[in-house]
């Protein structure tokens, strides 16, 4: 499986996201993380502990290509039209993180505009960052999103200081010391249960 985390928007927990689906994927089958991003977020962040699957920059892409099975991409910041039609054309799915804010969603539309007419089953927008209850900016951008036309998860990602903590340690949510951490393991592992059923489809 090739997936490609994509986002023209900084803060939109995209690094946070390559890291957690490239650790569901490695409990299943060898999985590896390409750093494609110029800030290089996701090896610094495995740089800092031992996280349970590869990072590597895309230097090393082709050679990845052969020993894994799983390939997570954590794609650079705007990437070019060109990145786009290749990232479509060699990915299994492309997952767009979203948070659901005003200037979040204009940026989408720019990544949507780089898309294209790609086909709306190759890729899944992701609202991540999503505050609590009593606020409802989670609902509402699910709303103006599915009025759109555009493809969602069903889950979400919460908000929570947990998953900055796992950065700064070098690990997965799960391994903080945090009292929200399982709830926001939880998540991911949901979203990771989407990838595969869409995948299979």
């Amino acid at each position: 499986m090739i997936l490609g985390i994509l986002s023209f928007k900084g803060g939109q927990a995209k690094t946070t996201t390559a890291v957690h689906i490239a650790a569901f994927l490695s409990k299943r089958a060898s999985t590896v993380l390409i750093d494609s991003d110029l800030n290089r977020s996701a090896l610094t962040w495995a740089g800092r502990g031992e996280l349970p699957f590869a990072v590597v920059d895309e230097q090393q892409t082709a050679r990845a290509a052969r020993q894994y099975e799983n390939i997570v991409i954590d794609t650079k910041a705007r990437p070019l039209s060109g990145d786009i039609k290749s990232l479509e054309k060699n990915c299994d799915l492309l997952i767009l993180p979203l948070t659901p804010d005003p200037l979040s969603i204009d940026a989408l539309k720019l990544t949507l505009d780089a898309l294209g007419q790609i086909d709306k089953t190759k890729y899944r927008i992701l609202l991540t960052i999503c505050p609590p209850f009593p606020s409802h900016d989670a609902d509402d951008a699910r709303r103006l999103l599915t009025q759109a036309g555009l493809p969602l998860f069903e889950g979400q990602i919460r908000r929570a200081v947990a998953f900055q903590r796992a950065g700064l340690a070098g690990s997965t949510v799960d391994q903080v010391a945090d009292p929200r951490s399982e709830e926001c393991s939880a998540d991911y592992e949901a979203i990771g249960q989407e990838i595969l059923r869409i995948v299979k489809e």
